[in-house]
């Protein structure tokens, strides 16, 4: 039998950061492509997982998610953000940011509207916005220190646009935006009913003493907005596959009617575990900065001497890197020579834009063992 099938997807292939882990373990190469710590997450963390497990906590939890853990995010964006976000009406916990950002565009954007993505852009968005039957509209981040231009924003404005989805700190550039872009966007949107869809996965993740402007500290952009965060990027737990989305009362309500129909809920010795060690551990977000500086830095110096040239990042766990003094391969193929030859896997940056431009970038992620990133950057300075 000869079945046909459509695709709704048909430009989507398997995505770039599994592509380049099955790569790098072919050929035993450093691992600094997808974004995921080689070392563990704190030993408390995981033993209260054990004991919950061991404890019985195995069946359904609740569709929002068990309210001490939504009490933990209350408790830790007032702290952070001043923003008081009432634990019964506005935080949803999912299994993963990923889902969150699905099911936030499904929730509220509709065939024919528009949505407004950055380039270079993580590679979910699109996909779930075509999904609705809407368009992504990118506009690519200035070069080369992927500034946004805002005037291009205010022109790309129009009757149809839904949503605009910000990525702070950013995903593949490590940039993180100003209190000036903050304004601008303000600006922009404050006579219209577009909605925010706000991916702060790397909130705790902001070097130099700068601080992370989440959308949840400025009210007006809060009320229509969805703010998605992470607890595996938080906590070194990717493989939990646990996040949670903060939005008002009407959006969440919408968002919990799309969360309800993909996954129902978040798994619940997870969330138990990840509310006790919030509660016990609250310093834990406030080290993180210092946590990630010291790998980033360490990273950067111990590649100072090699071709490479680069700019520390201000944000994320993630490292851009010219090579054009290396190679004149496109980036797709110059990360295929580093895993083969050289024995370092990174991801290439053309992939995260509707069309890439010539640039010779490649991203690095640092959220390695120290001794891992010093084996790289060896590896990285021989060429």
């Amino acid at each position: 039998m000869n079945i046909r099938l459509r695709s709704k997807l048909p430009h989507v292939g398997t995505t770039i950061f599994t592509v380049m882990s099955r790569m790098a373990s072919e050929h035993n190469a450093i691992n600094l492509s997808q974004g995921y710590p080689d070392f563990d997450g704190p030993a408390p963390l995981k033993e209260a997982l054990c004991r919950y497990i061991n404890d019985g906590y195995n069946q359904y939890s609740p569709l929002a998610g068990i309210l001490k853990l939504r009490e933990q995010v209350a408790v830790k964006v007032k702290a952070f953000y001043n923003h008081n976000a009432c634990p019964e009406e506005n935080i949803t916990v999912v299994p993963g940011a990923t889902e969150a950002i699905f099911c936030a565009i499904q929730a509220s954007v509709h065939p024919g509207d528009e949505v407004i993505v950055f380039d270079p852009a993580y590679d979910s968005y699109e996909p779930s916005i075509q999904l609705c039957g809407a368009k992504a509209i990118h506009i690519p981040l200035l070069p080369p220190d992927f500034k946004t231009d805002w005037q291009r924003v205010s022109d790309s404005i129009t009757a149809k646009t839904r949503m605009i989805i910000i990525n702070n700190p950013h995903n593949p550039t490590g940039t993180v935006w100003s209190e000036d872009d903050i304004k601008q966007l303000s600006r922009i949107i404050e006579n219209t009913d577009i909605l925010l869809l706000s991916d702060e996965v790397y909130e705790h993740l902001v070097y130099d003493n700068r601080p992370h402007l989440s959308i949840l500290s400025f009210p007006e952009l809060a009320k229509r907005a969805f703010v998605v965060s992470s607890f595996g990027k938080t906590y070194h737990v990717t493989g939990w596959k646990t996040g949670y989305c903060i939005a008002p009362q009407p959006l969440t309500s919408e968002f919990r009617k799309a969360h309800q129909f993909v996954s129902f809920v978040g798994v619940t010795p997870v969330q138990h575990a990840l509310a006790d060690f919030m509660e016990q551990y609250p310093e834990h977000c406030l080290e993180l900065p210092h946590f990630y500086q010291e790998k980033r830095d360490l990273f950067v110096s111990k590649i100072a001497s090699s071709k490479f040239r680069v700019s520390a990042s201000s944000g994320t766990y993630f490292q851009l890197a010219d090579y054009r003094e290396i190679s004149d391969l496109p980036d797709t193929a110059f990360v295929e020579y580093l895993t083969r030859t050289v024995g370092v896997a990174a991801i290439p940056i053309s992939v995260f834009y509707e069309t890439p431009p010539d640039s010779h970038l490649i991203r690095f992620c640092f959220c390695k063992e120290n001794s891992t990133l010093m084996k790289a950057a060896e590896k990285l300075c021989a060429i």
